[in-house]
């Protein structure tokens, strides 16, 4: 397998630590955003979207962070990634989309760039910007934790919800967001982090992190 991943996307670090939990090897192949590598006409024949992550099985490449993390948990069942039961496999897949498909698409590297070089934003603004789409996302998030031991967003294992939360949370913390409201968030975040196969993937500790 070759992940094709940036440091700091969050959509990659969710493919990392699935990968981890999962206990697969998989060659990681940086894409430099700043350098605009994701633009480049061979990358764009993997994933025409230009993003990361992709990866790729047998040359064949995936994209979408939650859709490969669920091909994974079909293909390598152990750990379950998502729960058996199907009213519970919706609810986390709910959490984790909170993440995905609320907060993480109106915040990332493009949109930010967008709003600093159209509309005139510099970075006070896109803080703010930022911070309100996380308030937003995690005020409903802390309301659904509540099938949970305490260190995870549902249960007692890992799954998508955590995988997703997770990396949201560093960005959080990039962007000097007040987590206070959110103790539920903040004690997950705070076990899960300590784990391997969380804290091995963090960004600080990928090939192309500065």
């Amino acid at each position: 397998m070759i992940l094709h991943s940036f440091f700091r996307s969050s959509a990659a670090w969710r493919v990392r630590i699935a990968l981890a939990l999962k206990g697969v090897d998989a060659t990681i192949i940086p894409c430099n955003f700043r350098h605009n590598a994701q633009r480049s006409r061979d990358y764009l024949s993997l994933n025409p979207q230009g993003l990361v992550p992709t990866l790729v099985i047998d040359g064949a490449p995936l994209t979408q962070s939650l859709a490969i993390i669920e091909y994974l948990d079909e293909t390598r069942p152990e750990p379950h990634l998502l729960p058996l039961d199907p009213l519970n496999r919706a609810r986390v897949r709910a959490m984790a989309q909170v993440i995905a498909s609320d907060i993480h698409p109106i915040n990332n590297l493009r949109v930010l760039n967008l709003l600093r070089q159209d509309f005139g934003a510099d970075e006070d603004a896109v803080a703010v910007w930022y911070r309100h789409w996380i308030d937003a996302g995690f005020a409903a998030l802390e309301a659904m934790v509540t099938d949970s031991d305490g260190r995870h967003c549902f249960g007692e294992a890992v799954t998508i919800a955590d995988i997703c939360l997770i990396p949201q949370m560093y960005n959080a913390r990039r962007y000097a967001t007040d987590l206070t409201p959110y103790p539920k968030l903040v004690a997950i975040d705070a076990y899960l982090s300590a784990t391997p196969a969380f804290a091995d993937t963090a960004p600080e500790g990928q090939p192309d992190a500065v």
